[in-house]
């Protein structure tokens, strides 16, 4: 599995386009959080050679989701989202323009995401974790060895809770039950910023203080 990691939009977003290395999987590969500069996702499909099949958002704010629309009709594919999250996907198209990112179109997700489901691309099967608090649809999505987390949590901090659909004890919970039981070794995929490692987080973190 290869993971391209692009910077977009004015709050410096992860985007991520995940792709299938093995040549009979036809080099497949699924975009996470498109959240502006869509140019720049474009370019590095069209260089790399991947043929995307699916958007996957982590959640509905503006900065993961702006360029969703465009790219979903670029490239013929679903775009797949908690189904809690289609409030706060309204709300961000909404407060766009004061972020930055302009008016973004409307996303119609086409596919509603639940705990336990699973994303599959070439020869790869992620799984759907449900992790609300920064948004109450917010998930993460975990491969073998690795998880992209959105903006639930950061190499030293976590996702803020004082948005539309956040809660602080929520999100506490959501990284100590699904996020914080994977092996200590799994690479860490954030929403802004460095990736980090689960250990990582569990020693250092400082809003958990040896408090697991």
């Amino acid at each position: 599995m290869h993971i391209e990691t692009i910077v977009v939009g004015p709050l410096e977003t992860n985007c991520y386009v995940v792709s299938c290395e093995d040549p009979c999987c036809g080099a497949e590969a699924i975009i996470i959080d498109p959240g502006g500069s869509p140019e720049r996702i474009t370019g590095y499909i069209e260089r790399s050679g991947v043929s995307p099949v699916l958007i996957v958002l982590t959640h509905g704010h503006s900065d993961h989701m702006a360029s969703a629309a465009l790219l979903a009709a670029k490239y013929s594919v679903d775009v797949a989202m908690h189904g809690d999250d289609l409030d706060t996907l309204d709300v961000s198209v909404a407060d766009a323009p004061a972020w930055g990112l302009g008016t973004p179109d409307k996303v119609t997700v086409t596919r509603k995401l639940s705990a336990g489901d699973s994303i599959e691309f070439g020869g790869e099967i992620g799984k759907v974790l449900h992790t609300p608090g920064h948004t109450k649809g917010g998930i993460s999505l975990l491969f073998d060895g690795v998880v992209f987390v959105g903006d639930t949590l950061f190499a030293g901090s976590i996702g803020r809770t004082d948005f539309f659909g956040g809660d602080m004890d929520t999100i506490l919970s959501s990284i100590r039950r699904e996020v914080f039981t994977l092996d200590d070794d799994t690479v860490v995929y954030t929403g802004h910023g460095p990736a980090t490692t689960i250990g990582e987080e569990k020693r250092h973190n400082p809003f958990f203080d040896g408090t697991l």
